[in-house]
């Protein structure tokens, strides 16, 4: 199996929304090689956060890859919009709506790579019969819908079970939720090349705090590995 690159993808979701522009081409001026989106409806999850406007708003401070996680219900309705506001990937849950096949080939058709989000409580072979459609698989080690939670040990061994069924598929392994330099070794080691990190990266006061959080997380990562 060939390994995936190593992306750090700051979640905006513990940026400061006072400066949120700033805030993105800071993380993305200090290492992070995505910038993560977090949209929740207050249904799908117990928490609102935005829409298309402001992910049009925040895609003229930087071209870095928008890496948008809906955690929305439903998903297909609003995947245009965001496509269109600027997201590069566009990530839905499996519960999201009927037909996870038809919402893959939806993100696809309009140029825009396909993830599906995985909760804890989620089995792993929803995704079996769609391997095929799928750009990434996004593994959520806390439940959705708050930071700052703590980090659900068992969704290691489900990053490695993903790992053995995606075999040589060019399709990355994302986790998010209580990621930090403490976690993201056993996740790397595991099989994921995709780490989502909000108050593990945004802690300390702007850039050059960011850029130092971002390497710890991708040294602990990349030793793991080496391990």
């Amino acid at each position: 199996m060939t390994d995936r690159p190593l992306v750090i993808a700051p979640s905006i979701l513990s940026a400061d929304f006072s400066r949120i522009g700033e805030e993105v081409k800071d993380v993305v001026d200090a290492g992070a090689d995505w910038v993560h989106l977090d949209v929740m409806d207050g249904h799908f999850v117990p928490n609102i956060t935005f829409g298309p406007p402001v992910v049009k708003a925040l895609r003229r401070w930087t071209d870095a890859t928008f890496d948008c996680h809906l955690m929305i219900a439903p998903a297909d309705p609003y995947v245009a919009a965001f496509a269109d506001a600027g997201c590069d990937i566009i990530t839905v849950h499996a519960e999201a709506g009927p037909h996870l096949h038809r919402s893959l080939q939806t993100i696809r058709g309009l140029g825009k790579k396909a993830g599906v989000s995985l909760n804890p409580g989620t089995p792993e072979n929803v995704i079996e019969y769609c391997l095929d459609l799928i750009d990434l698989v996004l593994v959520m080690s806390v439940n959705p819908g708050f930071g700052g939670q703590k980090f659900i040990e068992s969704q290691v061994e489900k990053v490695r079970r993903i790992k053995a069924m995606i075999g040589d598929r060019p399709i990355d392994i994302e986790v998010d939720g209580g990621v930090s330099p403490d976690t993201v070794g056993a996740l790397a080691k595991a099989g994921a090349n995709a780490f989502v990190a909000g108050s593990a990266v945004f802690k300390g006061d702007g850039k050059q705090a960011y850029a130092a959080n971002i390497s710890a997380i991708r040294d602990a990562a990349r030793v793991a590995k080496l391990a």
